[in-house]
């Protein structure tokens, strides 16, 4: 029974609830990792095109080292891939469906904008 109900009694099939609550677990670590901004943009830059490290560090202006970081992280998770062409590493986008994610929470950004 929850405190917070006035009426003191339960008003759903709570074991069928919980394994509902359930399907989105571990969903908040791909949130976390796509959370920072860096990483957010070189998802949404790597959905454009193929880049290697050094453009991506031109573009957003960063070092090697911190633009290193973060595509560390977005591999971990699956998010980019690399091949080597030459000398070049080159990344791309490696899980298309983060970059709906990204687009679907831009669309909602903007709206919020729009609304101030």
């Amino acid at each position: 029974m929850s405190d917070l109900c006035p009426s003191r009694e339960v008003h759903v099939d709570v074991n069928k609830f919980r394994e509902i609550a359930e399907e989105v677990s571990g969903l908040s670590e791909l949130f976390k990792v796509i959370s920072d901004e860096t990483r957010t943009k070189i998802i949404f830059l790597l959905s454009e095109a193929e880049l290697c490290t050094c453009d991506l560090a031109e573009i957003l202006g960063l070092t090697l080292p911190t633009i290193s970081h973060h595509l560390k992280q977005l591999k971990s998770y699956r998010l980019v891939r690399n091949r080597r062409e030459g000398k070049s590493v080159l990344y791309s986008l490696g899980d298309h469906h983060v970059i709906d994610l990204i687009h679907i929470a831009r669309e909602h950004f903007q709206e919020l904008s729009e609304g101030d």
